[in-house]
């Protein structure tokens, strides 16, 4: 919807402005926000120290060698052959720690803007990992992404979150740390 006025976006284009969301709109932001989180903490479950799979081959380290086995890109299928696996031990424990902190950053709607963004990126790697894998759906790797990014856009945790607590603390600062938080919340 629009409220009728315009904003100047340079040289004579002008585009209506965007009326802020409802009420409705954010609490339905703060449950997509909440669900991302929840998909992030289930999906620990197959990430699991400290051989992450690859004593049995199945798990993270499964997904890693989907990557080889049946590649998306093929700069990202070398990176994973040459670079992941010789440290799959330490890249599992870098995965693990990764997602934890999406799902409880997410969760808490803390510093939601830049969990958004990582998600998305997070995302991205999971499907160039294993979007062309028999029996994978790639759609969900892009409905993953665009989950994540609209949680990033539409600020997701100033509602029912920690970043509707924390931002107005540090609404105005002039410091870093203000900016930093203003960013990222």
């Amino acid at each position: 919807m629009t409220t009728g006025t315009t904003d100047e976006i340079g040289s004579g284009w002008s585009v209506p402005a965007i009326e802020p969301m409802s009420s409705a709109s954010r609490r339905l932001m703060a449950l997509i926000r909440i669900a991302v989180g929840v998909m992030w903490l289930t999906n620990l479950n197959w990430k699991t120290p400290p051989d992450f799979g690859q004593n049995g081959g199945g798990g993270l380290y499964g997904y890693v060698r989907d990557a080889v086995d049946h590649p998306v890109f093929g700069p990202f299928a070398w990176a994973a052959r040459h670079v992941v696996l010789p440290h799959f031990g330490q890249f599992g424990w870098l995965v693990l720690v990764v997602e934890a902190s999406l799902a409880a950053f997410l969760l808490l709607g803390l510093g939601t803007r830049f969990w958004g963004l990582a998600g998305a990126l997070q995302a991205t790697t999971i499907g160039l990992s294993v979007a062309l894998t028999p029996g994978e759906w790639p759609w969900s790797y892009w409905l993953m992404i665009m989950a994540n990014l609209s949680l990033w856009a539409t600020v997701a945790g100033r509602t029912w979150g920690l970043d509707g607590i924390v931002r107005p603390l540090f609404a105005g600062g002039t410091t870093r740390w203000a900016r930093l938080v203003e960013k990222v919340t």
